[in-house]
This record gives structure tokens, C-alpha cells and sequence, in this order.
């Protein structure tokens, strides 16, 4: 797919009905968006046919990762309008670090990942700077920055596993997927949106670009991020 690039939301907005934000954002990071959803990385992890070296050095450095997002998160939390969208984002940080840390701790054990790894990982330059651009956008921006980064990092996940026709085996491979395959993680991603969808048209057109600017940014890291773990 080609992407609208150079379109403000406006003119986007203004040649198709109900025109969501995000919808606009994500032709926006086109091609990227695709190359993201259908990498190399996704399709032999949803066949199953990954190898588990790649795969351990993928976890090593996501496991890494996961902190920074619950980071981002936080300050989402701080960021948002009401009570009830700051308790939306408290229960997907809390899903972050309870189900998700107890699938890293026994994937990590089945794949024989040492302790060292686990707990003090060298980041990849490409971890270190996907963060960098997570807190930084968070930091210099409000709500809308923050959920500029926060949903296409969700999304893109949950594209690719959807689209897993098959569960793959061993467990750790086919929980991954699962989870990102899931009502209530599907839920959180329409919910995220539906944020965002709220506050990009609202913005000025100057900051509607730097929205659209950061949402590819977070999606090329992406795709930076699955090719790394082939090195």
C-alpha cells in the first residue's frame, strides 16, 4: 500500500467520510506500517518455523523494553483527561507486568536464556533508541504524543497476530501470539485508538504533524526492532 504522505488530516478527512485519526496516521507510516505487520520476524513466528536463538534474543531485548512502555504508560496515565481513562491505562500497565512477566519467566527458562541476560541485558542500539524516542515523546509532548507512540507499538502487534491463522508450537511461541491475539487486548488497542482518534483532530495542524511524524518513527523502530534480533 502507498502511503497519503504529505496529506494533512484535513485534506485526508476531507475526501472520505468518518475518517478516523489513526486511520490517517497509519496510511501516513506507509509503507513502513505493512513491512511492520508483515516482516520476516512475524511470518516465521506465526508458521513456528523462527529459530529459538532468534527468537531468545527477540525476548532478551522486548524483556528489556517492557519497562521503558510501562514507563510510557505512567506517563500517560499523568497525562490523560479524567479519572476514568487514567484507571483504563493503570489496568493495561498492571496486564503488562503480571501476565506478561510470568510468560517471559518460563519462555526464558525453556530457552535456557542465562540469568544475566535476564536481569541486566546489553540493549541493542536499536532497544536503546526505540526508548528514547517512547520517553521523549512523552516527556516534550502531552496526552496526544504519548499515545502517538503508545498505539502504533500496540497495534502493529496486534495486526500480525490476528492474522495467525494457526497457533504455533512450542508454548512460548504460541503464547506470544495468543496474547497479543486476545478480545482483551484487541479491546485495549480499539480503546487506544478511540483515544487517539479523539484528541489528533482537535490539535493544530502543526502538531498533527508532529503526531504523524512520531507514530512512523515508533512504527520504522519496529521494524528496526525484528530485524535486529536476525544480526
Amino acid at each position: 500500500m502507498v502511503g497519503v504522505s504529505g496529506e494533512s488530516y484535513a485534506a485526508y478527512a476531507a475526501d472520505r467520510e468518518a475518517a478516523p485519526f489513526t486511520e490517517w496516521l497509519r496510511e501516513r507510516s506507509e509503507p513502513t506500517w505493512t513491512e511492520a505487520v508483515n516482516h520476516r520476524f512475524t511470518r516465521e513466528l506465526g508458521d513456528g518455523t523462527i529459530e529459538d536463538g532468534v527468537f531468545s534474543r527477540y525476548l532478551i531485548q522486548d524483556y528489556a523494553f517492557v519497562g521503558t512502555l510501562v514507563s510510557l504508560v505512567g506517563h500517560g496515565i499523568g497525562q490523560a483527561p479524567s479519572m476514568a481513562e487514567k484507571r483504563r491505562l493503570v489496568e493495561f500497565a498492571d496486564a503488562i507486568t503480571d501476565d506478561e512477566d510470568d510468560y517471559f519467566a518460563r519462555s526464558f527458562d525453556a530457552l535456557s536464556v542465562p540469568e544475566n541476560d535476564r536481569v541486566d541485558p546489553r540493549k541493542h542500539a536499536v532497544t536503546a533508541g526505540f526508548e528514547d524516542l517512547l520517553l521523549r515523546a512523552a516527556r516534550e509532548g502531552g496526552y496526544a504524543e504519548t499515545l502517538a507512540v503508545l498505539v502504533p507499538v500496540e497495534w502493529v502487534y496486534l495486526e500480525w497476530a490476528t492474522a495467525v491463522e494457526e497457533y504455533p508450537k512450542p508454548f512460548y511461541l504460541a503464547e506470544w501470539v495468543e496474547l497479543h491475539d486476545d478480545p482483551g487486548f484487541e479491546a485495549v488497542v480499539t480503546w487506544l485508538r478511540e483515544q487517539l482518534d479523539s484528541e489528533g483532530p482537535t490539535l493544530s495542524p502543526r502538531r498533527q504533524e508532529r503526531v504523524a511524524g512520531l507514530f512512523t518513527r515508533a512504527v520504522e523502530y519496529e521494524v528496526a526492532f525484528f530485524e535486529m534480533v536476525y544480526e
